[in-house]
């Protein structure tokens, strides 16, 4: 059944729809992933009920195409790349260059630390960064460690150079393929690999520079500041179940502490089916509560050493308990128990969106998770029922042997606890000739980039660098979710004149009197959204935009290059400018654990850069193109 409306109503309901989805993901209350399916459900009932026509009848918002984006090319090189990806961690296929920055002596690890910067700014160039940061992550803490350098004064840096090398071609960022993807649905020539690579590699340089000189000066020491102040600093989320025989029953809370319980800062107390907050004043502990905690590691630590059974159920604590038969000797050895550890939950990970009852982590892995950080929230609920997302930290305790395992699982990698080096596997040097293969094919065009993408994939899968499972979950599903309801959002902007709409606003402004305060305009707006929102999501909004945008300008005679095209270089890096939030790129997500950033960290680290490129966007507007 269809339904008449004027052709302005599908615009209004356009730009409703996407001012509504902007503000589910600003506020981050529901799953990226499920806003985006409600967004799309919505285009495709509306549609459904009120076609649009075009000239010829058709209808221009039908399932056709709004669904046509899940089949983009884009997206699937984008996916394809991450299964890539995934094969040079599974191979270790790295191994043998960033061992090089960690053999170096202690007086070197300045000059490393430099090195695995450049290494990781230069590789993000081809290869998705997410897996280089997590390879970095354990290799910069160590060289950290080794000078005494807080882990908070490294990781932003780390973060920050993977996206700014991600600038300088077009498999650099799903961003930039998305931004050349909806140029050429809208009818302009995709962009070339190497098409921007000066003008990415001039704000990369310049980014690099202030990453290296400035923002370590700008972050605080956190490690020193949660010693020092370790009640105020809440790392973990942990519990505390009050058995029958606990030395706490009857103990009341004496000026908003429990004395037994020391620097633990308790965040509510489950009583059968009610929920007790504080202040916790004239309330006595009793048998059977349970204690939602926040504490340092030092904290937890001290206080599992102390009282074991607060902790640790009965199970879990038999499993603390258990021996394990030295192999060599064959005899039976108590003294690898009661090893601590940090691991982080990867991207790619089975146990993302379940929960730790429903991991059955212990069971499974021999090891007792202690508490969780995420981000800066504190989560009020109890430890086994919250659900995991990527970049969730997990502080985990058992035998030495079973922590040390632990780093060969691909659901999470080890942020500290054993220090032995993983040897380089026999697949690794057919992963690294793939991926090269698949660079120098696309680069020289002898191959599109998702027929070069497509085929490196299935090629580690079928040479066993690893296999359908693994290939599987390196697909992630909220980059799917979320880039195809996102282009089919774009369709509509466009399909019913809602971009045109943007555009001409913009082009209304008072100071907007110019192609240059126009580029300028376009640039700071799409990266302060991408903070807001996400990249991909930026890429795809905004570039309908800019190319309306661009249609409207008269070209001078001393320009270098088609218009189009440098609009669409204003959308593609200010797109990748996810510098000032946590949620803005997955890497500011996965370093915002180990070191313990809060989100006001990223504000006072990104806000610069973010500014500093855009004034450097401008200069290059003006004098390497000539607007």
């Amino acid at each position: 059944m269809d339904f008449a409306l004027a052709s302005s109503s599908h615009m209004w309901f356009v730009l409703a729809l996407a001012g509504i989805v902007i503000v589910l993901f600003i506020r981050e209350r529901i799953p990226l992933e499920i806003t985006s399916v409600l967004m799309l459900t919505s285009l495709l009932l509306f549609g459904q009920f009120f076609p649009l026509l075009d000239a010829n009848g058709a209808n221009q918002m039908d399932a056709t195409a709004l669904l046509s984006g899940f089949a983009n090319p884009s997206l699937i090189a984008v996916l394809a790349l991450l299964v890539m990806g995934q094969a040079m961690i599974h191979t270790d296929a790295l191994r043998a260059v960033t061992s090089m920055f960690v053999n170096s002596g202690q007086k070197m690890a300045w000059l490393s630390i430099a090195g695995i910067l450049v290494f990781v700014m230069v590789c993000s160039a081809f290869l998705n960064n997410t897996p280089l940061v997590i390879i970095a992550i354990p290799l910069m803490q160590s060289l950290a460690h080794s000078i005494g350098l807080s882990d908070s004064r490294v990781m932003m840096p780390l973060s920050y150079v993977a996206i700014l090398g991600g600038m300088m071609t077009l498999i650099g960022s799903s961003t930039n393929l998305l931004v050349s993807s909806t140029m050429t649905e809208l009818g302009y020539a995709p962009l070339g690999f190497f098409d921007f690579v000066v003008p990415g590699m001039i704000m990369a340089a310049i980014g690099f520079v202030y990453v290296l000189a400035v923002v370590p000066r700008l972050l605080p020491d956190r490690s020193t500041m949660a010693r020092a102040l370790r009640g105020d600093q809440k790392e973990f989320v942990a519990e505390l179940d009050i058995s029958r025989d606990s030395k706490l029953i009857g103990m009341e809370c004496e000026e908003g502490h429990f004395p037994e319980l020391g620097d633990l800062n308790i965040k509510l107390i489950q009583r059968g089916g009610h929920l007790l907050l504080p202040p916790f004043e004239c309330y006595a502990i009793e048998a059977g509560d349970n204690l939602i905690v926040a504490a340092t590691r030092e904290t937890l630590t001290e206080l599992l050493s102390k009282y074991p059974g607060f902790l640790l159920s009965e199970e879990e604590a038999e499993v603390m308990g258990s021996v394990s038969e030295n192999e060599e000797e064959g005899e039976v050895s108590r003294a690898d128990t009661g090893i601590l550890a940090e691991i982080m939950i990867s991207p790619a990970s089975r146990m993302i969106d379940m929960s730790l009852e429903h991991v059955g982590f212990h069971k499974q892995y021999g090891a007792i998770v202690l508490g969780i950080q995420r981000r800066a929230k504190v989560v009020r609920r109890r430890l086994g029922r919250i659900r995991l997302e990527a970049g969730d930290v997990l502080l985990v305790a058992g035998q030495r042997a079973v922590i040390d395992s632990l780093r060969e699982s691909s659901d999470f990698m080890m942020l500290s606890g054993s220090k032995k080096d993983l040897p380089l596997p026999k697949k690794a040097p057919i992963a690294g000739g793939i991926f090269l293969s698949v660079i120098a094919l696309a680069a020289l065009w002898f191959l599109s980039i998702p027929v070069a993408a497509i085929t490196g994939a299935v090629l580690m899968v079928v040479t066993g660098c690893l296999n359908v499972r693994q290939a599987t979950r390196a697909i992630d599903r909220k980059i799917f979710f979320l880039v195809g309801s996102m282009l089919a959002l774009g369709t509509a902007l466009q399909a019913s004149g809602g971009a045109r709409y943007i555009a001409d606003v913009m082009l209304s402004l008072p100071f907007v009197d110019s192609p240059l305060s126009m580029l300028a305009t376009l640039f700071i707006l799409v990266a302060v959204c991408t903070n807001l929102l996400t990249n991909n999501a930026c890429a795809i909004l905004f570039t309908p935009i800019a190319m309306n945008l661009a249609g409207t300008i008269d070209v001078g005679p001393g320009l270098n290059g088609d218009i189009a095209f440098i609009f669409a270089l204003t959308v593609l890096f200010a797109a990748n400018c996810s510098f000032a939030s946590p949620i803005g790129y997955q890497t500011n997500l996965l370093v915002m654990g180990p070191g313990h950033y809060r989100f006001r960290d990223f504000l006072k680290g990104g806000i610069p850069l973010v500014l500093l490129l855009w004034c450097v966007f401008v200069l290059i507007a003006k004098y390497y193109f000539g607007v």
